[in-house]
């Protein structure tokens, strides 16, 4: 009984153990057969897959930067009202930048493109450039020439989808400043300034902006020039602007934004651009934020600048050392001549005089004499020392108002006065919608597969309505998914919303005849169908405040 017992397990063990070998031999056969297919069935059999490794930030002082100012910097688009016909040129955005002679630019045109070219037949245009914020309540420093011709601006700030409608506190034509406000329902956070008489040439600099409409661009480079004037740069720049140059890539749409230094501290404000082309080729310019802050504190406080001057104009010839040193001075400023009835002439000064020194201060030359003057404080006096045919004269001379004394000179006011361009750009109080609609007709309704809705009968120009594309004869049947029924379900929405806040339109075409004026460029037009109209969302982000 055991040896038969005995032989039995044996006759089990050795039917398992087959079994095992057997399924042994299949698995591997089995896996062989796969690679061979595999290895047929592969476009590069021979080649090692690539493995991406775990997730590591490499972090430089760039990458830091960067973060730093990522809430500082915005995006500024505005409304440009088409130029009045047979109108001369100013100094305007980079729509006419063929005009401006040699080969200085401002860089800033319709969307970002540097493009400018007007829409035809178009009531107006839309440009974009850039600034940055100074005062966490919204007040943002930017270029003049952005915003000078504007019907309307909108900011935006990085990573908030809501478009912030601006005001102009004040600008200044001689800088090519402008300060503008939002109102955005909180705190922002300013950039931190530095002392641009601390920089230097080779010191790192960094751009941000919108070059192209394309938010948030860094580039990076360096100071490779300083104190680049009006003398050097001819007329595409005025007599307060004295360039910082640059290498770091600027183009169309940086036109406002902050040059930084290495720490992220602003050292001034992205201006123009040296290009035969449209785009960088590594000669840019930023006004030095010394500067900047000068002009930023009187238009904070009265909204303009106010600079002194004894009216005077001054030899511009290319080579003034050259000619200093032939009349035997070592520094001076040329005076060309003297304004009829202004300050000079009152206090006795001739044309060919060379002014030597003002209030005791050394003049280096005709720049160095107009800054001076320029911070003399407007009704206070100035003792000049003059060179007269190598006499020395001391003279008093009263200092008059910079823009009143030239208020009929354009190229030294501009255009236009800061009180029309302030009354044309408000913030508005509340939200607002901008269409005027009215309940429907039994037939209308019956149209609609909802049955309900309001119709539009008006759009408000430059609305927001307007903006997303809503047209007359429009059916409204929801808004954020509430049903309208009456005038008074729209109410009620509009009630809750603020400024920030997506709003989606249920919109219904085909009930009424279409508009006769064309559709806004926004617009999303649905097919009508063989068996009624159709319904498409109309959505935006409503403008802050």
């Amino acid at each position: 009984m055991k040896l038969f017992e005995k032989m039995r397990q044996q006759k089990l063990m050795s039917l398992a153990l087959m079994l095992f070998t057997l399924s042994v031999g299949i698995l591997i056969g089995t896996l062989i057969n796969t690679q061979v297919n595999a290895a047929r069935d592969t476009a590069a059999p021979d080649a090692t897959p690539l493995t991406v490794p775990r997730l590591s930030e490499l972090g430089n002082d760039f990458t830091a930067l960067a973060k730093k100012l990522d809430a500082s910097v915005v995006n500024i688009t505005v409304d440009v009202a088409p130029p009045e016909k047979g109108a001369a040129h100013g100094q305007a955005p980079d729509d006419n930048a063929d005009e401006v002679p040699e080969f200085f630019r401002k860089f800033f045109g319709p969307d970002g493109s540097g493009g400018g070219q007007d829409v035809p037949d178009s009531p107006k245009r839309q440009a974009s450039g850039s600034g940055f914020i100074v005062d966490k309540n919204g007040y943002i420093v930017t270029n003049n020439h952005v915003v000078e011709n504007a019907t309307k601006i909108r900011v935006r700030l990085h990573g908030d989808s809501a478009d912030y409608r601006a005001r102009v506190i004040g600008t200044d034509f001689e800088t090519d400043l402008a300060v503008i406000k939002i109102d955005a329902g909180k705190p922002l956070q300013p950039v931190t300034i530095a002392n641009s008489d601390s920089v230097q040439v080779g010191d790192w600099a960094v751009a941000i902006g919108s070059p192209f409409g394309l938010d948030a661009t860094v580039t990076a480079g360096i100071v490779s020039a300083l104190g680049r004037s009006a003398g050097q740069l001819g007329s595409s720049a005025r007599a307060f602007q004295h360039f910082i140059q640059t290498d770091a890539a600027i183009n169309p749409g940086n036109s406002g934004g902050p040059l930084l230094n290495i720490r992220g501290e602003v050292i001034g404000v992205n201006t123009m651009i040296a290009t035969s082309g449209r785009g960088s080729e590594g000669v840019g310019f930023a006004l030095p934020v010394n500067m900047v802050a000068r002009a930023y504190n009187d238009i904070i406080r009265i909204g303009r600048v106010t600079r002194g001057s004894i009216g005077v104009s001054l030899d511009r010839s290319l080579q003034p050392e050259v000619t200093l040193k032939a009349l035997g001075l070592a520094h001076g400023a040329i005076i060309e001549s003297v304004s009829k009835g202004g300050p000079a002439e009152k206090g006795g000064v001739r044309a060919g005089d060379i002014i030597l020194g003002i209030n005791g201060t050394t003049v280096k030359d005709g720049d160095d004499l107009i800054s001076h003057v320029a911070d003399t404080p407007v009704g206070g006096q100035a003792t000049l020392s003059i060179d007269r045919d190598g006499t020395p004269v001391s003279l008093k001379v009263a200092i008059a108002d910079r823009s009143e004394l030239y208020k009929d000179r354009r190229d030294i006011v501009g255009d236009k006065p800061l009180e029309s361009i302030t009354s044309k750009v408000e913030a508005p109080a509340d939200v607002k919608f901008g269409f005027r609609p009215r309940p429907l007709t039994e037939q209308e309704r019956d149209s609609v597969d909802t049955r309900r809705g309001v119709m539009v009968t008006l759009v408000e120009s430059d609305s927001f309505a307007e903006e997303i594309g809503i047209q007359n004869g429009d059916v409204i049947d929801a808004v954020n998914r509430h049903p309208v029924n009456s005038l008074e379900d729209i109410r009620k929405v509009q009630e809750k919303l603020k400024p920030g806040d997506a709003v989606a339109f249920h919109v219904v075409r085909g009930v009424a005849p279409p508009p006769s004026r064309p559709a806004a460029k926004r617009t999303a037009t649905p097919a009508r169908a063989a068996d009624g109209p159709l319904g498409t969302y109309l959505s935006g982000i409503l403008p802050g405040r």
